[in-house]
């Protein structure tokens, strides 16, 4: 499986020819670019930095092939398009080509008690081969292998970050949702978070556009 990292919380997943998109938001400048080669678009939750609504609008009515799964908040946005965009939630799995699908969790994690929580589900592919969480720390029942880790956001805590790592026990962590994070703060994550810090395990931190073979 080739994995492709894009900006932010948006990356790709290909194999056997077939191509899926996980989370295409606006602040991934990338992000028309990847939908466009895309079989399937998986949206975690319908935050704007990773649903770009008019993006996946205008690849819908493009592209009569593509495939969207999403909570179904996000669902509602669209309609089903002819069972184009289907709604997806805990205990959910689906395939697309060789793929295989689970679907994890339920809420966004908190921010504060005054800002509700919207529904945010996390994708495990291939049984465990990689886990995009979203924007939450809900520890799948399943092995991980590679884990996606979120290092920036106004929900987010390093120190329950490595909490997270250490509950999922994967095999390596891959860092997404890091724009918020200067390059002293994600050099500052990586050392808290890596290898010699909380978790044992080295952060990889691709730069977007970087494709590694899981």
């Amino acid at each position: 499986m080739h994995f492709t990292k894009y900006a932010h919380a948006c990356v790709a997943l290909e194999k056997d020819g077939t191509r899926l998109v996980v989370d295409p938001g606006t602040f991934t400048p990338e992000a028309a670019e990847a939908v466009d080669r895309a079989d399937a678009v998986l949206i975690t939750h319908g935050h704007f930095d990773h649903f770009d609504e008019k993006l996946v609008a205008a690849a819908l009515a493009a592209r009569p092939e593509l495939l969207v799964h999403a909570p179904a908040d996000v669902v509602g946005a669209f309609g089903s398009h002819g069972g184009r965009v289907r709604a997806v939630t805990a205990g959910d799995t689906f395939t697309v080509g060789s793929f295989t699908v689970s679907v994890h969790g339920h809420r966004h994690a908190p921010i504060h008690e005054d800002i509700p929580r919207p529904d945010n589900v996390g994708y495990l592919v291939d049984e465990g081969v990689l886990y995009h969480p979203g924007d939450a720390y809900f520890v799948p029942d399943a092995p991980v292998r590679t884990l996606l880790l979120p290092t920036s956001g106004p929900w987010t805590k390093l120190g329950e970050a490595a909490d997270f790592v250490r509950a999922v026990k994967p095999e390596r962590i891959v860092q997404i949702h890091e724009l918020m994070l200067s390059d002293l703060g994600q050099q500052s994550a990586a050392n808290l978070l890596g290898e010699q810090g909380l978790t044992g395990l080295a952060l990889e931190r691709p730069a977007p556009g970087t494709t590694i073979e899981l």
